[in-house]
């Protein structure tokens, strides 16, 4: 089996950030977006990934083969971001005949996958929402099989919304199904829905059947990113490097503290993630996330996402600030 992870989305929900850093590079209770997903998948047997990457690419592949040097990986670059659809039969030479796995690169949640993996269908994880209209969207029969999938629809017929992994068995069915909706041109929402190949695997008889997935973060945008950032850190109890300087400071768990960060008289916490090689001097930080060679001196942040280079003195302030950002609010 092999797992496709499409990361060539610009993430232009995140700007600045997503400027200069991948949206599934930035950090989240003390990894990345992407390396939680590869981890999930790799400790479940998977060894060959296939990245569909695109804006910023070039910094998913040095980050994936420094991180992951024991992994089998493929890079398509997707020069024309023309949508899932498109993303996937990017991989078809690569796949093959194999199984394929897929996780969107911005799909972060919590269900079993050796269990998805060994079942002896194709198999789509969802997730019951309150107004599934902005989501795919699964309907399923009385012997829990799904009949149709519909890209945001309308009117929904269904509440449970597709979350971004699938299992796929039938892989010529559905490279198959692609190329028809390539060829006829068949957009939805200006872009080609893996959603409405699915739907075609459906009618042509292939058997799917759902997971739920018991939490479903949301990596989209600060506010969601922050709180997905909390609860994985309560989740696992953060971690603090041993290679750090702390002196006349609080740390308040649970917080996440990269290593050669130096952080002086400072409150820490809680649900804080730092990247490495921080200095923090004279500052209270909760419910944050700071990235990586940052230096922070006599500010109060709550709730704020700071890239990493990043230069911050002054005064208390909710901050969105990208990387390579110097400010002075004193």
């Amino acid at each position: 089996m092999k797992a496709i992870i499409p990361v060539a989305g610009a993430g232009t929900k995140l700007r600045p950030h997503t400027y200069t850093q991948p949206k599934a590079l930035i950090p989240l209770a003390g990894k990345t977006v992407l390396s939680i997903i590869i981890d999930q998948l790799h400790e479940a047997g998977i060894t060959d990934f296939i990245f569909i990457v695109g804006y910023l690419g070039d910094k998913i592949q040095d980050y994936v083969k420094a991180h992951y040097p024991q992994l089998n990986c493929h890079f398509v670059y997707q020069n024309e971001r023309f949508g899932t659809a498109h993303a996937i039969d990017l991989a078809r030479e690569i796949v093959g005949k194999d199984e394929v796995f897929i996780v969107l690169g911005d799909t972060i949640a919590e269900y079993n996958v050796k269990e998805i993996i060994e079942s002896p269908f194709s198999m789509l994880g969802v997730k019951k929402v309150d107004d599934p209209r902005s989501f795919g969207v699964a309907e399923i029969d009385e012997e829990g099989f799904i009949s149709r999938v519909v890209e945001k629809p309308a009117i929904p017929k269904s509440n449970m919304a597709l979350v971004g992994i699938y299992k796929i068995k039938e892989t010529s069915a559905l490279f198959r199904c692609l190329k028809t909706i390539l060829d006829n041109e068949e957009r939805k929402h200006e872009e080609f829905s893996l959603t409405d190949a699915l739907e075609c695997m459906i009618q042509g008889g292939a058997k799917f059947k759902v997971f739920k997935v018991q939490n479903w973060f949301d990596c989209g945008k600060k506010e969601t990113l922050l709180e997905s950032n909390a609860t994985l850190l309560k989740k696992f109890g953060g971690s603090v490097s041993g290679l750090h300087t702390f002196e006349n400071s609080i740390i308040i768990p649970p917080v996440s503290i990269g290593e050669g960060c130096e952080i002086q008289n400072s409150v820490i916490g809680p649900n804080v993630t730092i990247g490495e090689y921080s200095i923090l001097n004279y500052t209270i930080v909760k419910e944050s996330i700071i990235g990586s060679f940052s230096r922070l001196y006599d500010v109060v942040l709550d709730d704020s996402l700071i890239g990493s280079d990043t230069g911050i003195k002054g005064e208390t302030r909710s901050l969105n600030i990208g990387d390579n950002t110097d400010i002075d609010l004193g």
